[in-house]
């Protein structure tokens, strides 16, 4: 995620995420890295990767490959649609919750035509399952909203930071666009993985598939999340254990931008590897500190 800060620093930032805060700033990568056998690869090196900027490659100033501690909120669709993969979902969402190391922390949360989230962010797992026992069904999929309230829950943490979204159906009622999403997860440097499940389901008049929101590749791709779309109930629990796998097996890479115009760039990261290739996020908002969001 992209930080602002001081180089004579990062020695003694290198056991967390890298969130530096005087004059220089640095733009900082999470990519996860796999093979050619779709498997993760973690025991890459510096010069293994090129990183760049509008296309024109950048010194790598950082690099780590130790686990990052992460703030997540799990936002969990719970319309009428999920009603009979309810107890999957719930066991799936446990599994992920089940994985967090003691330095993370995380919220969950459910939408359907409302939006509930926890009130804290907690690294108490216990409490966690808890919570997603006691979330509440509805009609409607307000899938940007709920994306939404995600992003604002993220605000003004350091650190990692992370949505992650399951949802079986198109965004139905919600106010705010998936362009809003995109802009504000980038814009707020916040990494989006989602979970899609095309489902089957009776209305009470006749029965309706459904079909995950195509957006949904859209955001993770963007801010270098991952997009699983599934065809059953029962791939999720291995799903979102791959997810939390993921989050702990990523390398984080930074670079000093050598302009700060404003503007959106695009980001690639590259592996030098052969049958290797690197996800991250494939841009970032060029903006002096003076016109960074609150709480970056």
């Amino acid at each position: 995620m992209t930080t602002a800060g001081v180089l004579a620093a990062l020695p003694a930032l290198l056991p967390a995420q890298p969130t530096f805060r005087a004059t220089t700033r640095v733009v900082s990568i999470f990519a996860t890295v796999f093979d050619g056998n779709g498997r993760l690869a973690p025991d890459l090196v510096k010069e293994d990767f090129d990183v760049f900027d509008n296309e024109k490659a950048q010194e790598i100033i950082l690099f780590d490959n130790k686990i990052q501690p992460i703030s997540v909120v799990v936002l969990l669709d719970t319309s009428l649609s999920v009603t009979g993969s309810i107890k999957l979902l719930q066991q799936a969402a446990e599994q992920f919750v089940l994985r967090l190391l003691p330095d993370d922390k995380a919220k969950v949360g459910a939408f359907n035509d409302k939006i509930e989230v926890s009130q804290e962010f907690t690294s108490n797992r216990d409490h966690l399952i808890s919570d997603i026992k006691d979330l509440d069904f509805g009609n409607g999929t307000r899938l940007w909203d709920a994306l939404g309230v995600g992003l604002d829950e993220l605000k003004g943490l350091d650190g990692r930071r992370i949505v992650l979204v399951f949802t079986d159906g198109a965004d139905a009622g919600s106010r705010t666009r998936l362009g809003q999403v995109v802009e504000r997860a980038r814009a707020e440097e916040v990494m989006v993985y989602a979970i899609g499940l095309e489902s089957n389901y009776f209305d009470g008049l006749r029965n309706v598939r459904t079909k995950p929101d195509g957006g949904l590749k859209r955001l993770a791709e963007e801010t270098g999340g991952g997009y699983f779309e599934i065809q059953a109930d029962s791939e999720l629990a291995s799903t979102f254990t791959k997810v939390a796998q993921e989050l702990h097996s990523q390398y984080v890479l930074a670079f000093e931008p050598k302009q700060l115009d404003g503007k959106i760039h695009k980001l690639a990261t590259r592996v030098k590897k052969p049958w290797h290739y690197a996800r991250a996020r494939r841009s970032y908002l060029a903006a002096p500190d003076s016109a960074r969001p609150t709480g970056q």
